[in-house]
């Protein structure tokens, strides 16, 4: 059975109640908070939502941000201007519920992300994402990431990159189709 997911930006209308990923902090942020951070343009939430179904079965944030030059392995450093940040888009929060595990909706979130960091017409170098435990950490591995040089859990994917893997992967889609509204 192959299910579709509609990704579109959080609203009112959107049930987030009965949202569980299995991380407590991640379901509060989400029934919680995200409205109020989304409300004062700190970030952007958007969420996964079977077909016409206004339940909320997936969500991430993003905002722009910067990271110190630093921070980028050198041979990535080597290559970028002189100045000592870097602009960057960061993935602040990225969560699946219990009942979509194993079908995809995860990679297709994380394609989703890029994809608006690509389209973006704000510059970022490169998405940016926090891996909350070793299984993120993975599964950020598996999409391309790589570490930052001393931020533990902070792993990173140039823009250019990510723009040559969605390619390669917008044709694939494990468990659910992504749809944009």
């Amino acid at each position: 059975m192959t299910f579709t997911f509609r990704v579109q930006k959080l609203t009112s209308d959107h049930d987030r109640r009965s949202f569980k990923c299995g991380n407590d902090a991640l379901d509060r942020y989400l029934i919680e908070q995200s409205t109020q951070d989304v409300r004062r343009n700190v970030t952007a939430c958007f969420v996964a939502c079977r077909g016409e179904n206004p339940r909320v079965v997936g969500f991430y944030t993003i905002a722009m941000g910067s990271v110190a030059l630093g921070d980028f392995p050198a041979g990535i450093s080597r290559k970028l201007p002189r100045y000592p940040t870097v602009p960057v888009a960061r993935i602040g929060r990225l969560a699946v519920d219990l009942s979509c595990r194993g079908e995809g909706l995860g990679s297709v979130l994380l394609l989703n992300a890029i994809a608006r960091a690509l389209r973006s017409d704000i510059a970022a170098f490169a998405v940016i994402v926090d891996a909350k435990d070793e299984t993120a950490a993975a599964f950020y591995r598996h999409h391309g990431f790589s570490s930052l040089e001393g931020v533990p859990a902070a792993f990173f994917l140039p823009l250019g990159e990510a723009a040559r893997r969605i390619g390669e992967q917008s044709s694939k889609s494990a468990g659910g189709e992504e749809q944009l509204e």
